[in-house]
């Protein structure tokens, strides 16, 4: 099923609706936020320079910095009164990034994440099951509401208390699952750790995953775990944008369909910021030319992927985003959250007790991300007394959960013991890439 005539549109409709939505969202900018302006200014730009689809290389990039810069409304295009909802989501000075909604982007945004709930096969005879965190995180409403727009039962269970959300599987006949690929893998062990066959004894039949990249090897763990039948689809999204509902897997899964009516991508060579022909990977660049409050142009989202224009067998003729293959800058995503190692070093240069030097450590275990920060005393004596080590590594915890947003373990070393390096310093050691 395809939920949206504007996905088979063709090529040339596309770009026309394209061009003309990207003329209008110029202009806004320029008209209504400094920042922009300012940057169209230096750059020697008007909005009526704007002609083609392909003058939109001339246009300057938009980065998470300048979110920041502009914190909180300073890149809004509309007064706060006619916000209708905002969320955020965290940054490198403890900061959050701040996103805004009009009543018309609450509309754009359920009609989107609609879309790619329908490519994973959903339906109105579906009951949902919500595992996302419900809060500032734009993960959980976004499916809510487009998941609730095409007629499906939600049950915004949100995350963790696992076994209670197996009950909640069991006794309201759950079909379909939203969470983060490594919980869902958790949720289907602990199932069967309960003595349950998940592809026998849950109804669930298939999978929305996205918060985080999900490999082909880990699709083929959610068969293993989950059964062969399940469908098991990844979307693609970020708050700055929309949330979910940029792009999203279809049943063919041959990469992720972006809603090109509403987002217009590019590829560009994460050092010199030259676009890439079709095909070729790099960073991916998505303008959003339909949003009301927060119309980003030219937003590096720092993801690498290429864009692959083929017919897809699915009957949709919007461009397929390749799915992630890694970042241009050094963020983590721990469970879903955004982790810059520069958030925990600035607090853990706070704390006079440790020193500079500390090492991070990602891992999967039982599917779930773990986050260990090796750090080192300040001063050897504090090794003889457990009590001050103990309250001193609550502290430490307490002060990374506030600025993270999760919990992270945190592992006192002794002074001098932990690597250094003549050159850059390597802080982080995935784990899950091996």
């Amino acid at each position: 099923m395809i939920w949206a005539k504007e996905e088979t549109l063709s090529r040339k409709e596309i770009e026309k609706l394209q061009l003309d939505r990207l003329k209008k969202t110029v202009k806004l900018n320029y008209d209504k936020v400094p920042a922009y302006r300012a940057k169209m200014d230096e750059a020697g730009l008007k909005p009526e320079d704007i002609k083609s689809l392909d003058d939109l290389k001339l246009l300057p990039f938009t980065s998470k910095q300048d979110l920041r810069d502009n914190y909180p409304f300073g890149l809004f295009t509309v007064p706060k009164k006619e916000l209708v909802r905002i969320h955020a989501s965290s940054g490198t000075t403890g900061k959050p990034t701040v996103v805004g909604y009009t009543r018309n982007d609450m509309k754009i945004w359920t009609e989107c994440v609609s879309r790619i709930a329908v490519m994973g096969g959903a339906s109105d005879e579906d009951v949902a099951q919500i595992c996302f965190g419900y809060g500032m995180f734009t993960g959980a409403l976004g499916l809510h509401f487009g998941l609730e727009n095409i007629g499906a039962t939600v049950i915004p269970s949100s995350s963790g208390n696992t076994q209670k959300q197996i009950m909640y599987m069991q006794d309201f006949g759950t079909t379909l699952l939203v969470a983060t690929p490594s919980y869902a893998l958790h949720i289907g062990e602990v199932a069967r750790q309960m003595g349950l066959d998940p592809g026998k004894d849950l109804k669930v039949r298939i999978g929305l995953f996205g918060g985080e990249g999900m490999t082909e090897p880990m699709r083929q763990e959610m068969y293993r775990i989950w059964g062969e039948n399940m469908m098991v689809t990844q979307n693609y999204g970020m708050s700055e944008l929309i949330g979910p509902g940029v792009s999203g897997e279809c049943h063919q899964l041959c990469g992720m369909h972006i809603n090109e009516d509403h987002f217009i991508p590019e590829i560009i060579d994460p050092d010199t910021g030259e676009v890439l022909p079709p095909g070729e990977k790099g960073e991916l660049v998505i303008t959003c030319i339909t949003k009301e409050a927060l119309p980003l142009i030219r937003y590096r989202t720092r993801d690498i992927s290429r864009l692959m224009y083929e017919p897809c067998k699915c009957g949709r003729t919007t461009v397929r985003m390749e799915n992630l293959s890694g970042r241009s800058d050094d963020m983590l995503i721990i469970r879903g959250v955004n982790v810059f190692p520069s958030q925990i070093e600035e607090v853990l240069l706070k704390i006079p007790e440790i020193g500079a030097h500390y090492e991070i450590v990602v891992d999967r275990k039982n599917h779930l991300d773990t986050m260990e920060i090796k750090v080192e005393l300040a001063d050897e004596s504090l090794l003889d007394s457990y009590a001050k080590l103990g309250e001193l590594e609550s502290k430490i915890r307490a002060n990374l959960r506030v600025v993270l947003g999760l919990d992270a373990m945190v592992k006192l070393v002794a002074p001098r013991s932990l690597q250094r390096f003549e050159g850059k310093a390597k802080r982080v050691t995935d784990l899950r890439k091996q």
